[in-house]
């Protein structure tokens, strides 16, 4: 490991200040940022993150995709944790602490704002960052690709009838150009570039590989000036609001790390590979953000409880996900080494 990951931990929680105290000195910077938008995608995010994955589509291999229906373990894996678990252990979490635990602390008004925030973070499984989390463990790159693919697929046809039925929505307006639009931006454009990367060095031995380890600071730099602006752009609610940051934080924080604990401890029952077994906790634990902000906002409005739930879950993804990734690369041996066909089962 080179000094940028050795010390990842400590450089996040440096851009996360970062990102705060730029955020309250200049304000306006990052509302110019958040201008910068196309089909309610941040254009800016969106290219660090097309950063952070172009990497991890150089691995992958077109012509080895079609080997994944021979080990379906890890795509069953994800599919039920994504569709038949993780939307209702959500909403059950929402309704237990801000109805119960936290009753009297907040507004009954707001707390159901919260509720129904969480909702749609439960029900957007996510569609870029599992890239970077995937990288990051060393996993499958066409295993992953496969996953991710499969499961945006399902999110067009589930994802109103779900977050409809929790929410007791019956006419939910989906933004569907944002979900396309984050597909084409974070799966389809990544992918073609990848693609094309490995045809112009194709005949030149070790090229491709030598690339890849160039671009290994280019991709934690972008993930570190994504934090920077995720939390620069929230600076003032974060300081504003604290407590009920904190509030919105903790069922969401027991969603992230509950949700891993049970896709880790299926694939390792499953005795999937860890190459596979990684990134399908991880799909199952990271969230599609911008498409719950974006409802949220379609729904409840711009300064609404649930457009604030979906935000915290923005913030609080990046750290999560990073103490999650450093226990799924300590706890390799507990899997597989390889995702072999003949190996995996």
């Amino acid at each position: 490991m080179g000094v940028f990951e050795r010390y990842l931990s400590l450089w996040v929680a440096l851009a996360i200040g970062a990102g705060v105290a730029l955020g309250l000195l200049a304000p306006g910077a990052f509302e110019a940022v958040a201008t910068l938008e196309w089909a309610r995608v941040n254009l800016v995010v969106a290219l660090l993150i097309w950063l952070m994955i172009y990497p991890m589509m150089l691995k992958v291999d077109l012509g080895c995709i079609k080997d994944v229906r021979r080990r379906p373990g890890g795509l069953a894996l994800t599919l039920v944790i994504n569709w038949l678990i993780k939307p209702f252990t959500m909403a059950a979490l929402g309704v237990l602490f801000f109805e119960h635990v936290f009753a009297g602390l907040v507004p009954v008004e707001d707390a159901q704002q919260y509720i129904a925030g969480m909702v749609l973070l439960g029900v957007a499984p996510c569609t870029a960052m599992v890239f970077v989390w995937s990288h990051l463990t060393r996993g499958d790159a066409n295993y992953t690709l496969v996953q991710v693919s499969i499961n945006d697929l399902i999110m067009v046809f589930a994802f109103a009838p779900i977050a409809g039925m929790l929410l007791g929505v019956t006419e939910l307006v989906v933004p569907w150009e944002t979900l396309l639009a984050s597909v084409v931006i974070f799966v389809v454009i990544p992918l073609g570039a990848g693609v094309v990367t490995q045809r112009l060095l194709r005949g030149r031995e070790g090229a491709l590989e030598r690339l890849g380890e160039r671009l290994k600071p280019t991709s934690i730099l972008g993930l570190l000036l994504t934090v920077v602006l995720l939390f620069g752009f929230q600076a003032e609610t974060i300081v504003a609001q604290p407590l009920r940051v904190a509030l919105i934080a903790a069922p969401l924080l027991v969603q992230s790390y509950g949700i891993f604990a049970v896709a880790y401890g299926l694939a390792k029952v499953l005795r999937l590979p860890h190459d596979v077994a990684a990134p399908a906790a991880m799909i199952g634990t990271s969230n599609f953000f911008e498409l719950a902000v974006a409802v949220a906002i379609s729904l409840f409005g711009l300064s609404s409880g649930a457009a604030l739930a979906t935000v915290v879950g923005v913030l609080i993804e990046v750290p999560v996900m990073l103490s999650l990734v450093a226990f799924a690369n300590r706890t390799r041996g507990w899997f597989p080494a390889s995702s072999n066909p003949e190996v995996a089962s």
